[in-house]
């Protein structure tokens, strides 16, 4: 059932859709996730046949109601997001503050949730997080029965999002599955020294995900240090789309680059 839904999503949204892929070894394995679970990341362009914001700064597929674009395109865009998706199933949103807050999700509301991260065991919930240069985190229990999804900014990482989440969660951390998706690379997320420090603090293992440059500033990797804090606290199943929000402006938005800008959404949901 799962394979003939992709087939037929991807005849309909590509390129705007990405599907999330999880770990080769994964399938040599003895997981019970892999046909329990779909998981997307949207970029900025439209998906086939449905028309886009394309006239503004925030073209063509924005997500975020917070960042001045006009609401009526973005519950637009949000409504062609949900056809993409099983007929039952329902997209959960937050109101991201980059703090640690973690959201147990035991149905779908529009009430306003003030989180960075999400957690749910039931199914036909779509977990969403809207990104534009932060990381999006998504994790799966090995038998596909509980989800996260997490807005992996560095400010939420330094406050230690991750291990929030995970004490949200029921399955131990050596059965879990993470996904680390698009963001801002290692080569253009320049910071000052208190963004190090913060991490430094932790632990000087996070050194190796700061590259200090001539000016006193840092280039810190994004990926890198959400890999160490996954590995710490003992999730080892870590995959990775390793590509640059900043570095691709047709594909992705990205706050860097363009202070005015859309957001993208990762979506997991328990089928």
């Amino acid at each position: 059932m799962k394979d003939q839904y992709l087939a037929a999503l991807n005849s309909r949204a590509n390129p705007a859709i990405e599907f999330v892929q999880w770990p080769i070894n994964a399938q040599l394995e003895n997981i019970g996730f892999d046909d329990k679970v779909l998981a997307l990341q949207t970029t900025r362009v439209s998906p086939n046949n449905i028309s886009g914001d394309d006239n503004t700064v925030y073209k063509n597929f924005n997500l975020g109601l917070h960042v001045g674009d006009c609401a009526k395109q973005v519950e637009h865009n949000r409504q062609c997001l949900q056809k993409l998706l099983p007929s039952k199933t329902r997209i959960q949103w937050l109101e991201q503050v980059h703090g640690n807050a973690v959201a147990e999700i035991l149905k779908v509301t529009k009430q306003v949730i003030i989180a960075d991260a999400m957690v749910t065991r039931e199914k036909n919930i779509a977990l969403a997080i809207m990104t534009a240069d932060c990381l999006p985190i998504l994790l799966i229990s090995k038998q596909g029965d509980e989800i996260a999804a997490i807005h992996g900014g560095w400010r939420p990482l330094a406050v230690n999002i991750i291990t929030h989440t995970l004490n949200k969660m029921h399955t131990a951390a050596d059965e879990i599955y993470a996904w680390l998706g698009p963001c801002i690379g290692k080569k253009a997320f320049e910071v000052g020294s208190e963004v190090q420090k913060a991490f430094i603090e932790q632990g000087r293992i996070f050194s190796q995900a700061f590259r200090k440059q001539e000016n006193g500033k840092y280039f810190a990797n994004l990926h890198k240090i959400a890999t160490l804090q996954l590995n710490d606290l003992g999730i080892k199943h870590i995959s990775t789309l390793p590509e640059c929000t900043y570095s691709q402006p047709e594909k992705y938005y990205s706050y860097r680059k363009n202070a005015i800008t859309g957001r993208m959404a990762t979506v997991i949901t328990l089928l």
